[in-house]
């Protein structure tokens, strides 16, 4: 074994300082693994347990309009008669567990597939314009904790849906659409005469219209609410979905009444949940599912790509790391260089890229003021980043550790592979510590709000990030092992 990973070594022209350094600290184990699955010329496709259905989530974002459908949709669905048919095969060929929970759902979203077969929300001809809009069907929100099966089962559901005008989003891209078409009418709108009280316009129906005419049908993942403009102009918004004809399946950790739980204003918000709960709307326009089985199948034993989560105290860690980063480097066109990305009107810039490959330290992407739309971005360019130096993320780093759930939601949902090396293991990386009240005096004062009444929101509890982070941990587990790793090389995509 010191043979050949000494062989391997020099294979690659590390020094002999490094390697008697990894040898000599008895690394060996943990090395040998990572550079055999590092050094292979080919990846072989594993089992995947939805076929075509699994690579859905891989669906780009654009930041003008809604992501297209997937070509793989229509692959998959000419396998089945229907999602439910899909399911089952799977289990009969033992690709998945079968799950009473996951099944129910699945065969309520069956019968909405059926219902949905030549429904649109949009007069099909001039004459159609002078009678009423046909019933939409009913939606479905769908809940329930971590690693259930959620997102499997809504893809399954969105690939067998037979329809042109569907969209299949992550709820961070919807929103950051949103947010740019806002953008894009207030700049349209005539400009102030100096001296005139300006018009008070409201964008939000006219994006609804937009949104409407391009999908009959949107499919949300991870719906959430952590602010509130977002919660003010979700409510609006799916009040004119809704009313258009839109139909509605997302999934969610939280039930409908959860959302934006203890949140600033909330009260502004609970009227969207009435919607969503279909209590007092006009009309019923979405139900409520839960799948919460109890089990979260994304940490349950499966085949690891080798080891790529570290600690800071392992002997020789960063130069492992920077092995490892060579090794994928060097099958890059590319030379390793510091690299901006430019959005809309700001950059980023990362000091160590080689290709599609990151190398990033925590500090370069949870402590800069980046969000959803940098991150997006960053997963769009590479298909690899090393995160080094996670601290131990205390109340003290609340918005740091949102930045990171926010970092792997997206990273996720584009299946961009990671390499950890943090302080401390997985499970005990974010922690709830007592000693943070000192940093929120001020905004306290500014919001003017007693510490009773503070205490119950969530920008001051990190009730929010800690509840988000348990998705965090489970996803991050599932991102080790080696489907993911294999899904996730983009070498292998042809265009």
């Amino acid at each position: 074994m010191v043979l050949c990973i000494s062989a391997l070594f020099n294979k690659v022209g590390i020094e002999a300082k490094m390697a008697t350094c990894m040898l000599s600290s008895k690394m060996s184990p943990l090395v040998s693994p990572i550079i055999r699955f590092l050094l292979k010329d080919q990846y072989y496709s594993s089992k995947t347990i939805c076929n075509g259905v699994t690579n859905i989530s891989r669906r780009g974002y654009s930041t003008d309009a809604l992501p297209q459908p997937a070509a793989e949709d229509s692959n998959a669905a000419a396998a089945y008669s229907g999602p439910l048919e899909h399911y089952n095969s799977l289990v009969r060929d033992e690709s998945l567990q079968e799950d009473p929970h996951q099944k129910a759902v699945v065969q309520t979203l069956d019968k909405m597939h059926k219902t949905l077969r030549g429904y649109n929300n949009q007069p099909t001809s001039l004459f159609s314009k002078f009678f009423s809009k046909p019933k939409p069907p009913k939606g479905y929100y769908i809940y329930g904790d971590v690693g259930t099966g959620k997102t499997m089962v809504m893809d399954m559901f969105y690939s067998y849906v037979e329809t042109e005008k569907k969209k299949r989003v992550h709820f961070h891209g919807f929103m950051l659409d949103v947010h740019n078409r806002i953008h894009r009418l207030k700049k349209s709108l005539p400009k102030r005469k100096a001296g005139r009280m300006a018009k008070v316009y409201d964008p939000i129906a006219p994006i609804a219209e937009e949104i409407s005419e391009e999908a009959c049908l949107l499919c949300f993942d991870e719906f959430q609410v952590t602010d509130i403009a977002d919660a003010m102009i979700l409510k609006q918004l799916f009040e004119n979905l809704f009313k258009n004809g839109v139909v509605v399946v997302a999934t969610s950790n939280r039930p409908p009444e959860d959302l934006y739980k203890n949140g600033l204003q909330r009260v502004n918000f609970v009227p969207f949940i009435a919607v969503l709960k279909s209590a007092s709307f006009m009309q019923n326009y979405c139900q409520e599912l839960r799948l919460d089985s109890g089990i979260d199948y994304r940490r349950r034993n499966r085949p690891l790509a080798g080891k790529l989560y570290f600690l800071s105290s392992e002997p020789c860690v960063e130069a492992i790391l920077d092995k490892m980063f060579d090794e994928l480097a060097f099958k890059q066109n590319d030379i390793t260089r510091p690299r901006t990305l430019k959005l809309l009107a700001r950059e980023v810039s990362l000091m160590k890229t080689c290709g599609t490959i990151a190398d990033c330290t925590f500090e370069e992407l949870c402590d800069r003021p980046l969000g959803a739309s940098d991150y997006l971005e960053i997963s769009r360019q590479f298909d690899t980043v090393f995160i080094r130096n996670i601290p131990l993320l205390t109340m003290n780093k609340k918005t740091q550790a949102r930045r990171l759930i926010t970092l792997i939601d997206a990273f996720y949902e584009h299946k961009v592979r990671v390499v950890i090396l943090a302080d401390h293991p997985l499970d005990d990386i974010f922690v709830h510590d007592g000693d943070h009240e000192h940093h929120h005096h001020e905004l306290m004062d500014d919001l003017n709000l007693k510490k009773d009444a503070a205490s119950e929101l969530s920008i001051f509890s990190g009730a929010e990030e800690i509840f988000a982070f348990q998705r965090t941990v489970s996803r991050l587990t599932e991102m080790q092992t080696e489907e993911y790793w294999l899904e996730g090389d983009r070498s292998t995509i042809t265009t």
